[in-house]
Order: structure tokens, then C-alpha cells, then sequence
């Protein structure tokens, strides 16, 4: 059973998603507020957070910065319009994925568990992987341990960001599409939503890159997705 934060000031929305997730058979912890989400994750045990972008005082942006800069604890983010902006912006402040208001409970249960398979290493390619530690340029792949170094330092990589990585690291120099990505990490690609990809693709290149304007790792193919280097 998954413990989920729940964090929307809108009540008849914050009561229906309590429901519906509990009857999933997931115990919620519902907030009005940001304060009060970020309070009760300093003695939670949440597996995931479902946070509105759009709340009162301190906004659900923020929020989703102070999470993260607290651990790798998945982000589901509820943008009240599907908002190219918001969206990005969310993503970049370091959500794993979003979910459109008006909010239907089966979409945003579905995107729980992925998250959550996510977050227990059942990477489609990788976490399970016996055949020992890769060596790319600096870049060390645990596979099984699941763990990626830099120079022999620890790279913090959240559950989202981690199988990506070992998704574009399995077959170095092969170009795959962002559709094909969002196939094997998000497991909802029928949505079709390239905006995912690339955000997170931003954000492990911000802590595996020299110099993230100038990848060598994680390479870009104009018109086509992104390759795993160095070639």
C-alpha cells in the first residue's frame, strides 16, 4: 500500500482525489496549503507526492523545488490547464509528470503506480542487470546496484531521471525518439507528450555533464530523439 501527499487548496478537489485513491487502496494525507505539505514530509513516509501547481501563498512551483532539493521523492504536478509554460516550468522545477484538471482518478492512478514502479528500480532494461558496473568516459552504471557515479563522486538522480538514463545508456550510439522514451520511462506515451523527455533529458544533463550547453552523454538528434555517448 503507497502513502501519497496530497497537496491541493481546492477542497472539492482535494476530497474527491482522497477518495477515489483511498478506494484504490492507497492511504492519503491531505493539505490545503504548501506550508503544510513541506510539515508533514519532514515526519512522513510518503512514496509520492501529488502537488497543485496553482496554490495559495507559496505556489506549488516552490514547493516542487523544496522537495526535490530534500530527496528524490516522485512529484505528480495538477496544472489546472495544459499550459506549455506551467507544464514546463514544472518540470523543471523537478516533477517526474503531470496530470491535466479536471483531474480523472484512473489517470492519476495510473501515473501513481508508474511512478511508483519508477521508484523500485523496475527499469524495463535495467535494475536486476547482473553483469556488472559500465565504464562510460567518467560515467560509472551500477545497473543492479542501481546507483551512477561521476569521477568516482555519487550522482543524486531522482526515480525518473534515473531510468532514463539507463534506458539511453543500454544501447550507446543508437538514436531513440522521444515516442520510444516515453514508451519504456513514463509507460504513457499513447499521450504523446515530448515536453516529459526533454525536461528530464535537461535535468540529467545538469548533473552528469561537464557542461550541460555542450552534452557528451546524453546527445541531442535534431528531428529524431536523443543518443547515450561518449562515441
Amino acid at each position: 500500500m503507497s502513502q501519497v501527499l496530497l497537496i491541493e487548496d481546492h477542497q472539492t478537489v482535494r476530497d474527491g482525489l482522497q477518495l477515489a485513491l483511498t478506494r484504490q487502496g492507497h492511504t492519503v494525507d491531505a493539505v490545503a496549503t504548501g506550508e503544510q505539505g513541506l510539515e508533514r514530509l519532514r515526519g512522513s513516509s510518503a512514496d509520492v507526492v501529488v502537488l497543485d501547481l496553482m496554490l495559495p501563498g507559496m505556489d506549488g512551483f516552490e514547493v516542487c523545488r523544496r522537495i526535490r532539493r530534500l530527496g528524490d521523492l516522485p512529484i505528480i504536478m495538477l496544472t489546472a490547464r495544459n499550459d506549455d509554460m506551467d507544464v514546463v516550468a514544472g518540470l523543471e522545477a523537478g516533477a517526474d509528470d503531470y496530470v491535466v484538471k479536471p483531474v480523472q482518478a484512473r489517470v492519476l492512478e495510473a501515473r501513481i503506480r508508474a511512478v511508483l514502479r519508477r521508484t523500485a528500480g523496475e527499469s524495463r532494461r535495467g535494475g536486476g542487470d547482473r553483469s556488472g558496473p559500465e565504464q562510460h568516459g567518467a560515467l560509472r552504471i551500477d545497473r543492479a546496484a542501481l546507483v551512477v557515479s561521476k569521477d568516482g563522486v555519487p550522482v543524486g538522480l531522482a526515480p525518473t531521471e534515473l531510468r532514463l538514463l539507463l534506458e539511453l545508456s543500454h544501447t550507446p550510439g543508437q538514436v531513440l525518439s522521444r515516442q520510444q522514451l516515453l514508451e519504456a520511462v513514463w509507460e504513457h506515451g499513447y499521450l504523446g507528450d515530448s515536453r516529459l523527455v526533454d525536461a528530464c533529458v535537461q535535468r540529467v544533463r545538469a548533473k552528469i555533464e561537464d557542461d550541460s550547453s555542450a552534452p557528451v552523454y546524453i546527445q541531442t538528434v535534431r528531428g529524431f530523439g536523443y543518443r547515450f555517448g561518449p562515441l
